[in-house]
């Protein structure tokens, strides 16, 4: 009979595989510090011996809130041991009231958490009545009674080893593959998120999965910039590594999260990495980085860089088709250009680059083109949480800018209408798909599992197509679409994305269509690039002359999309907001109006601005001049 294909049997195989290769790199003081995978295997078994001897049972929830390092995996592999349900939690999670909901509704008995996060259990602790311990990674200089460091946890499972070393073995071998592994809670903002069952199978068949496509080297180095809890960068950034036998390497934590991210491009320099996993604001900044090291160079290499981009794109086409036909003819110059420029620009990423991937399946197909032409692909995928969670990606085989990539193996996947019909090929519904890799269901939900698992087939919610190649094409979210009164529909995010992104003026857009005349958008100025660009002009805010020229300057941002505009043909008219609302406040995580993921909650915006959304609709607020964005804008200084 075959063993269970559990984390634990995971990683016990890959210890023998790979006993000598690095498993993680952290970096704690000067330089990167490297633990292989024989001198991992101690420190779990420690662990989680330390966590049955504090009785622990099988089937116990379990919080983890940190930061990545190797206690993250340290103690999420000896809870899975021990057969306990890891319940990660983002460290971006402040507001009492939701970190108290996760914790209470899935029953934590314990937490393990850094020191910069031990606060926020404090805070709740005294509502969670089966909360009974809270494990610090960290040396503390004070411990409260219900705590105690990992270190003691250490010391107590190396004496629970020495006495009760068989039934540590029975427990860890008595883990199976339908049994959870994690309860992961949705990113949402409203009153209920809820908690994604995923079992060790689930996992298992995700990382067998994603290693058959993109192929992981035992010699690979991963720099996993995502948080940890992320599923993406979960079961990519870690369970996939460790599978293959590759090095995780966390960055180097700063004092605040904006110095951690400061960090990133130094841990590049100092790790070399094979491979990193990313969002598409973190390569944003890369582009802006490498464009602004070009500028430095003068008008002659800034002037040569553009020439051999323009090159690059045509040479490069979509990835799958580089380099063919008429384009073979530029091959040396395209080697002329790496040598001078590209290669260059690598350099300073750590030389070793060979691909990173986007994480969110709408990722700008021009700034996929940009690092493509450089020489590092950014390969985009898609896939989400009740999926373990990757669903389809790009590899370096195969690949087509654009597109999120072919559909994993050993899944299946459909593409419904409305009543749930398979539609064909190149034609747009829901995505729908049945894998092994497919969540158990909803923790103590049962309604919305119905709901999301029909049939052993999981709903993801989200509108996408495949081409005759088979790669899928994801256009957004379903509950998100623009609904005209003639009941079209449409998908607002690609709208949204390219507006805000070549606009130095619009920070964010979220557009309103629900079966109306016309579509609407609530706009967020990027304040302080709006009042420099106003006090070039000598104006002020504070007259009517100054919120005019704000407004039209908005306004002129937009139209760039609209007939004769830029930008004009790139999206159908009727999508493209008819009036606008100025907004003086932005979305984000503290107002609720944007999830720990940084997506918009569109329901939480529509309630929060319904009176805005109503005006929009009125003839006074045909004009952008109208009585309410002058107040708004009046406000800005």
């Amino acid at each position: 009979m075959n063993a269970p294909r559990t984390l634990p049997r995971l990683f016990e195989t890959s210890v023998e595989r790979y006993p000598d290769n690095v498993l993680m790199w952290e970096k704690k003081a000067d330089k990167y510090e490297g633990t292989t995978f024989a001198q991992m295997k101690p420190l779990v078994h420690r662990f989680a011996a330390g966590l049955m001897s504090l009785g622990l049972e099988k089937g116990d929830r379990v919080a983890l809130i940190s930061e990545g390092r190797n206690d993250w995996v340290i103690g999420e592999l000896g809870l899975f041991y021990v057969g306990a349900v890891d319940v990660p939690i983002s460290v971006k999670l402040d507001e009492r009231a939701d970190l108290k909901f996760r914790l209470l509704h899935s029953g934590c008995r314990m937490a393990l958490v850094s020191q910069n996060h031990i606060g926020k259990i404090r805070q709740v602790k005294p509502d969670l009545p089966d909360l009974k311990l809270t494990i610090c990674f960290d040396g503390l200089k004070s411990f409260e009674a219900d705590e105690i460091s990992a270190a003691t946890v250490l010391k107590k499972g190396e004496d629970f080893l020495g006495h009760s070393r068989a039934a540590f073995e029975a427990r860890w071998q008595s883990v199976r593959e339908d049994d959870p592994a994690n309860i992961c809670y949705t990113s949402g903002t409203t009153a209920d998120p809820k908690g994604i069952v995923l079992t060790h199978r689930n996992y298992t068949a995700n990382i067998e999965q994603g290693t058959a496509l993109i192929d992981p080297q035992p010699d690979w180095v991963l720099l996993n910039v995502l948080p940890w809890d992320h599923a993406f960068g979960h079961t990519c950034g870690l369970y996939m590594m460790m599978k293959s036998g590759a090095s995780i390497a966390s960055v180097a934590q700063g004092k605040t999260a904006l110095e951690t991210l400061r960090n990133v491009p130094l841990n590049i320099k100092e790790l070399r990495p094979h491979v990193f996993l990313s969002v598409p604001a973190l390569a944003k900044n890369f582009r802006k980085t490498i464009e602004k090291g070009i500028r430095d160079k003068g008008p002659k290499i800034e002037a040569l860089f553009a020439k051999a981009m323009k090159t690059a794109y045509a040479y490069n086409k979509e990835g799958w088709n580089r380099g063919r036909g008429a384009q073979k003819l530029k091959a040396p110059v395209m080697a002329l250009y790496d040598k001078l420029l590209f290669s260059k620009i690598r350099e300073n990423f750590g030389g070793r680059l060979k691909f990173f991937v986007g994480g969110g399946a709408l990722l700008d197909i021009e700034l996929q083109r940009f690092f493509y032409a450089v020489g590092f692909p950014m390969l985009q995928g898609y896939g989400l949480t009740e999926a373990a969670p990757v669903i389809s990606a790009n590899s370096l085989t195969h690949h087509k800018l654009g597109s999120s990539g072919r559909v994993m193996p050993n899944l299946e996947i459909r593409i419904c209408d409305s009543d749930g019909n398979s539609l064909p090929t190149g034609a747009s519904g829901e995505i729908v798909v049945r894998g092994e890799n497919v969540m158990a269901g909803y923790w103590r939900n049962e309604k919305a599992t119905a709901e999301a698992l029909r049939g052993g087939w999981l709903y993801t919610g989200d509108l996408g197509y495949l081409d005759a190649d088979g790669y899928l094409y994801v256009l957004g979210r379903v509950k998100s679409l623009l609904i005209a009164n003639d009941g079209e529909k449409y998908s607002p995010e690609l709208i949204e994305e390219a507006i805000t992104d070549n606009s130095p003026y619009i920070e964010q857009l979220m557009l309103y269509n629900d079966q109306s005349p016309y579509t609407v958008g609530l706009l967020v100025p990027v304040k302080e690039a709006v009042l420099g660009w106003l006090k070039k002009k000598g104006l002020s805010v504070k007259t009517a002359e100054g919120q005019d020229a704000v407004l039209r300057l908005l306004e002129s941002e937009v139209a760039k999309y609209k007939e004769g505009g830029e930008f004009a043909g790139q999206f159908p008219g009727r999508w493209l907001p008819a009036t606008i609302a100025v907004l003086g406040e932005p979305f984000s995580e503290q107002n609720h109006l944007l999830n720990s993921t940084m997506k918009m909650v569109r329901s939480k915006i529509e309630d929060y601005y319904r009176n805005r959304i109503e005006y929009l609709f009125t003839p006074e607020a045909k004009s952008i001049l109208n009585e309410q964005n002058r107040a708004i804008v009046e406000r800005f200084e």
